[in-house]
């Protein structure tokens, strides 16, 4: 009788034990099944993103490479925009295998109004670049072009600079400043040739794309 006593008490023990096992592990698959759900739910990083190498103008001979995002101003500083940059910048620099190159500028600004006045300084030191470039170097000889507003976001301006020196060497650059609310974003795409080797269609797509992604 005592003997089984003894044994129905194991078989009570037994069930419970494997009742909280069951329950536990019921517990730790709903929970393991909520983790991507909170994921996918996640906001989006409040950090501005950068441009891939592949949403650059496409280069006929060679992919694009792309180095950091890195916090502070680049060195050198880039023609034309470079003097009005805060210390608060962060820029990544892109590369091909030949002489095209391009780089994207952003800044996160204290405000909107802030971020507004910033673009429209910025705005004006590309307009009066090619005059500016030539004061300080006489044997340089600087064009530009205005390629007009693009509609994303607050809106981006596009405008290009072409520069021959004395000694021979000629060269195409692209810019465009964007705002989306606070922060402001430069794309600057430059290679040797004139305005006739200017991508220009695809540089306002990567323009467009910039603006779009940042946040």
């Amino acid at each position: 009788m005592g003997e089984t006593m003894q044994n129905r008490t194991r078989a009570v023990r037994a069930r419970g034990i494997r009742t909280t096992v069951a329950a536990l592990a019921a517990v730790a698959g709903v929970a393991a099944a909520a983790v991507p759900a909170a994921a996918a739910t996640a906001p989006a990083s409040d950090t501005p993103r950068f441009l891939e190498p592949a949403e650059l103008p496409p280069h006929l001979s060679s992919p694009w490479y792309a180095g950091a995002v890195t916090a502070g101003q680049p060195d050198p500083l880039p023609m034309c925009v470079g003097d009005a940059l805060p210390s608060i910048t962060s820029h990544r620099e892109y590369w091909t295998e030949f002489d095209t190159n391009a780089q994207q500028l952003t800044v996160e600004g204290r405000s909107e109004q802030w971020a507004k006045d910033f673009a429209a300084l910025l705005r004006k030191d590309l307009a009066g670049c090619a005059k500016k470039l030539m004061q300080q170097d006489p044997h340089i000889t600087a064009t530009q072009k205005y390629y007009g507003r693009l509609n994303v976001e607050e809106g981006a301006d596009v405008y290009g600079i072409h520069t021959a020196s004395a000694w021979g060497s000629s060269d195409i650059g692209l810019f465009s400043v964007g705002r989306d609310g606070a922060t402001v974003t430069i794309v600057r795409w430059g290679q040797m040739g004139t305005f006739q080797h200017a991508q220009v269609a695809d540089f306002k797509a990567t323009t467009v794309t910039a603006v779009n992604k940042l946040y």
